[in-house]
C-alpha cells in the first residue's frame, strides 16, 4: 500500500463515486458485464481493463503502490474504492475470500448510518479532544464517520483505530490520511490493545459462524455472537463518564427470541449505563441459512446497541 494515498487522492478528484453491494448481486453484475472502461468498473466492480482504461499518472501509481495485477491480457486492481458521503475507501478485492480480507458492504453503510443517528455527544465545551476507539476497523470507515459526526457537533476527536489485521490498519491509515482525519492505530485483539478510558467507543464485529473462520467474518462461538458480546463487556468497562458505547452487530434469531440480547441484558443492567437497543434491518445474509449451522434458526437481523455511562460516574 505504499504510495496508495495518490491513487486514492487522484480517483477521488475524479468526482467518484460507487456503492458497495451484497457479494451476490457482485457476481450477478460481474458475469454480464465486459471488460471494465471507467473508474466504477475498475475500482468498484473490480473488473480487469486494458491499460489504456486510465491516465498514465494513475497506472503509474497503482504499480507503484502495488495494487494492480496482470489478469491475463489486461490488468485488474487488487483493490475497490467504497464511497461512503463525501470520503472514499479502499478495500479489498472481489471476492473476499481472503483469511485477511477487508470488508466493505452494505452493513458499512448501516452502521455509518448508525454512528450518525445514535451519536449524542454530552461534552460541548470539553477543552480536550474526545477519545474515540474504533474496534474492529477494517476499513476505517467508522471511525471516519464518526470523527466527521463529532465534528460537526463542533467537537475535536482523538480517534484511535484497532484491528487483529495487520492489512485492515494499512487501508485505514491510507483512508483516513486521505479523509484528512488524524488517527492512531492500535494491532492487536480488541481492547487489550488499548490502554484507558474513552469517550466514544464504537464497533462492527464480525457476526458469521464463518466456517473457514476468516477474521472479517467469523463471529466466534454461539452462532458468531461471541465476539460481539466480549466487546461488549470489555467496552462498558472503559466508558469515560458520559462515555458512549456504539455496537452494530448481527444476531441468529431462533424461535422469535433475540440470544444476544438476553445474553447482554444482565451486563448492561449491571454496569448502571443508560442503554437502548433496537433492530436496524430484519433480515440480513439471508443466503447463510442455507448452511447446516443456520438450519435451525429463524433469520439472522442487524442489531444496535447503544449504552451511556452516567456523567457522574466514578
Amino acid at each position: 500500500m505504499l504510495n496508495a494515498a495518490g491513487v486514492l487522492r487522484e480517483v477521488a478528484a475524479t468526482g467518484y463515486r460507487f456503492t458497495t453491494v451484497t457479494p451476490l448481486t457482485h457476481q450477478r453484475v460481474m458475469a454480464r458485464r465486459e471488460p471494465g472502461t471507467t473508474l466504477r468498473d475498475i475500482f468498484g466492480w473490480n473488473l480487469p481493463f486494458e491499460t489504456g482504461a486510465v491516465s498514465p499518472s494513475m497506472l503509474a501509481g497503482m504499480k507503484d503502490a502495488g495494487i494492480v495485477r496482470h489478469s491475463g491480457t489486461l490488468l485488474q486492481s487488487t483493490v475497490r474504492i467504497a464511497s461512503l458521503g463525501d470520503d472514499l475507501f479502499f478495500h479489498s478485492a472481489y471476492p473476499t475470500v481472503q483469511e485477511n480480507a477487508v470488508f466493505f458492504g452494505p452493513d458499512t453503510s448501516r452502521f455509518a448510518r448508525f454512528i450518525r443517528n445514535a451519536l449524542q455527544p454530552r461534552r460541548a465545551h470539553t477543552p480536550r479532544p474526545l477519545r474515540v476507539l474504533d474496534v474492529g476497523c477494517g476499513s476505517g470507515a467508522g471511525g471516519v464517520a464518526a470523527a466527521r459526526t463529532l465534528a460537526e457537533a463542533g467537537l475535536s476527536s482523538a480517534v484511535v483505530m484497532n484491528d487483529i489485521n495487520p492489512l485492515a490498519l494499512q487501508f485505514t491509515a491510507v483512508n483516513a490520511e486521505v479523509a484528512r482525519v488524524p488517527v492512531t492505530l492500535a494491532q492487536g485483539d480488541a481492547l487489550s490493545a488499548v490502554e484507558g478510558d474513552f469517550d466514544l467507543i464504537i464497533s462492527n464485529p464480525p457476526y458469521l459462524d464463518d466456517t473457514a473462520q476468516r477474521a472479517y467474518r467469523h463471529g466466534g462461538m454461539r452462532l458468531g455472537r461471541a465476539l460481539s458480546a466480549r466487546i461488549a463487556a470489555e467496552s462498558l468497562q472503559r466508558l469515560a463518564p458520559g462515555g458512549q458505547l456504539l455496537l452494530y452487530t448481527g444476531v441468529a434469531i431462533l424461535d422469535g427470541g433475540d440470544p444476544f440480547l438476553a445474553e447482554m441484558q444482565p451486563l448492561l443492567e449491571a454496569s448502571g449505563c443508560d442503554w437502548s437497543y433496537a433492530e436496524i434491518d430484519p433480515d440480513v445474509f439471508g443466503e447463510e441459512l442455507e448452511r447446516p449451522v443456520y438450519a435451525h434458526i429463524d433469520r439472522i437481523a442487524a442489531v444496535g446497541l447503544v449504552a451511556t455511562r452516567p456523567s457522574g460516574a466514578a
